[in-house]
């Protein structure tokens, strides 16, 4: 078949938008769940623009109507440098988020009385009702769309992923789903609701102990449930990813219907309560529900906190799972110190090389994210994602930066750590920043905190060191991971308050998996980010007036000691880091042996 090249589907997407009357149309990434990651059939700005970020909107106009350009597409500064190597400038302005919005250039480049597009399948009801009301304010129509006019000019659309939905055994789950579905309509009767929409897909996976292979990296089926307050519920999902075990694990209380068929059964549900999650269910499913006369209550996701807050079977997988982790991490680094130096590996075959250390463990399901490999400059970029088009050697005397985890049966990882690779010794300020980074990382592993703290409020700790000289990064410190699900779970984060970070506000709770994950990047130089997973547990203090919680660190990989500036270090946080090295020693030592074995423990001694 012919490709065509993104001037043409972009010519073809606007012949569509006339044949529509339509004065333009918002193209997201998303999907119908609002995931962070999509399946390839829901890649439409990728489709349309070749950017292939994880967050990133496109406006289109139509006709011949339009000034300059007439497409912009929208990305924050995390995708300042990618979105210029991937997206076309001649058939696209780069607009920076928040500086603009894509309402914002609409009302900006689009005269009133203007009708512009979006699908009510693929944007939150937030966003819709405030570039409804802004756009409104100028004369400018907001048109919700049940079909997508990408759909109708992408011939070559992949389907939807076909895989079946599995069941998840409750010796992993540790909580049954009948369990979880009771405490559910307990909830509902509580507030009074008839029913709930779960939409998230993670949500889905977790409330009925099923995963699914239907997004890369997170074992999740594209699905949706209507839970009732009378302990039923629908689970509307494609027919063939049904199975006879799928059907027997969720029992009579299920039914099981047609994905298709959901929105159509939303209008069952006139009359009555019904709770749905703004921040996780598209405008279509609002619109659907109140063009039935439902009464639609907006609350939150009831799942979620349930979902984060982790039991101790989940507790016990993730710590397994960070155990078999840590060994495929420490094969990795030895292989990269031995072998990065000749110049001869690039960051793609440093990549593969880790997944197949990965996959040696029989237990390991798949990757939890596109693996971060960067090299030189890149590592500046912390979101950097390698490709056949951005990947290079890593230079010999550079700083290599490895983001990368695992999905395990009983456990989700994330671990990211930066090394020196030789010859010679890293500069004076790369050793110094990359100490104020560990700094920082051992504050925060370090903090004990009273009962219901929120991560907005302990970021601090982890950027005080580099605050001290000047210096700063640009993302959060620490995000929720899943039990053999998202590696970004919400709704817990360590971040600065307010801006892009949503969640910080939730407090901390033991039981709670988060990422501690300080860096520090100089542009166009090198990059420094040391990452471990924490659980939140109770604290312990003897003699404290009130409940107080900590971290217990579940990540066991070295530290490059070539990078540590040990007169930078306090007594207190020499002893952390050797303590930290011998519980590596103590974890992953069993599973290594060799020179596998002699480089741990050569890494791991105590600092000198």
């Amino acid at each position: 078949m012919l490709m065509l090249t993104h001037e043409a589907r972009l010519a073809a997407l606007r012949e569509e938008l006339v044949r529509r009357d339509l004065a333009g149309f918002v193209v997201p990434i998303s999907d119908e769940h609002l995931s962070e990651y999509v399946g390839e059939y829901a890649q439409r700005l990728a489709w349309l623009t070749g950017f292939g970020g994880s967050a990133g909107t496109a406006v289109v106009l139509a006709g011949s109507g339009h000034t300059g350009k007439g497409a912009a597409i929208f990305t924050d500064g995390r995708y300042t440098v990618q979105v210029r190597e991937q997206v076309d400038g001649a058939l696209f302005d780069y607009e920076p988020v928040p500086e603009s919005s894509p309402a914002t250039w609409i009302a900006e480049h689009v005269p009133a009385g203007a009708r512009i597009g979006y699908d009510a399948w693929l944007h939150g009801v937030g966003w819709a009702e405030a570039a409804a009301a802004l756009l409104g304010g100028k004369g400018i129509e907001l048109v919700p769309l049940t079909d997508n006019p990408i759909d109708a000019v992408w011939a070559d659309r992949p389907a939807p992923s076909a895989a079946p939905a599995v069941p998840y055994a409750d010796a992993l789950a540790g909580r049954s789903s009948a369990d979880k579905r009771a405490a559910l309509a307990d909830w509902l009767k509580a507030e009074g609701h008839d029913a709930t929409v779960i939409t998230a897909l993670d949500s889905v996976a977790w409330l009925l102990n099923i995963r699914g292979g239907d997004v890369a990296n997170t074992p999740v089926a594209l699905s949706y449930v209507i839970a009732r307050a009378d302990g039923t519920a629908e689970l509307f999902i494609a027919p063939e990813k049904v199975t006879p075990a799928l059907t027997q694990h969720l029992g009579n209380a299920v039914t099981i219907r047609a994905r298709d068929g959901f929105a159509g059964a939303l209008a069952d549900y006139a009359g009555l309560r019904v709770a749905l999650d703004p921040k996780h269910a598209v405008a279509g499913i609002f619109h659907a529900l109140e063009a039935a006369g439902a009464e639609v209550v907006r609350a939150p996701d009831p799942t979620v906190l349930a979902k984060a807050v982790k039991n101790e079977t989940e507790q016990r997988g993730h710590r397994e799972a960070q155990a078999r982790d840590g060994a495929a991490i420490a094969k990795f680094l030895r292989w990269i110190e031995e072998t990065a130096p000749s110049g001869e590996v690039d960051e793609l075959t440093a990549a593969a090389k880790l997944r197949e250390l990965r996959e040696l463990d029989p237990d390991l399901v798949d990757t939890s994210f596109a693996t971060i490999s960067a090299a030189g400059a890149h590592a500046a970029l912390p979101h950097y994602k390698v490709d056949e088009a951005s990947n290079i050697p890593i230079p010999p005397s550079s700083i290599y930066l490895c983001d990368s985890g695992g999905q395990y049966l009983g456990g989700t990882t994330d671990i990211t750590r930066t090394v020196w690779v030789g010859p010679g010794e890293p500069s004076p300020e790369m050793i110094e920043r990359n100490t104020r980074v560990l700094k920082g990382h051992i504050e925060l592993a370090r903090a004990k905190f009273p009962f219901a703290t929120t991560g907005a409020q302990l970021d601090a700790l982890a950027r005080m060191h580099l605050w001290a000289a000047g210096l700063d990064y640009g993302h959060g410190t620490g995000h929720g991971v899943g039990s053999y699900l998202s590696v970004h779970e919400g709704p817990q984060r360590i971040a600065k308050p307010g801006g892009a970070y949503a969640g910080t506000e939730t407090p901390l709770a033991a039981g709670m998996i988060l990422s501690n994950e300080p860096g520090y990047y100089k542009q166009g130089h090198y990059g420094i980010r040391i990452e471990n997973l924490v659980l939140v547990v109770p604290a312990g203090i003897a003699g404290a007036e009130g409940d107080y919680l900590a971290f217990e660190t579940l990540t066991f990989a070295p530290l490059d000691r070539r990078l540590i500036d040990k007169g930078l270090l306090t007594a207190a946080e020499i002893a952390w880091v050797d303590g930290y090295h011998a519980d590596v020693r103590r974890v992953v030592g069993p599973r290594l042996e060799g020179a596998d074995l002699a480089w741990l423990e050569r890494e791991t001694r105590p600092l000198q």
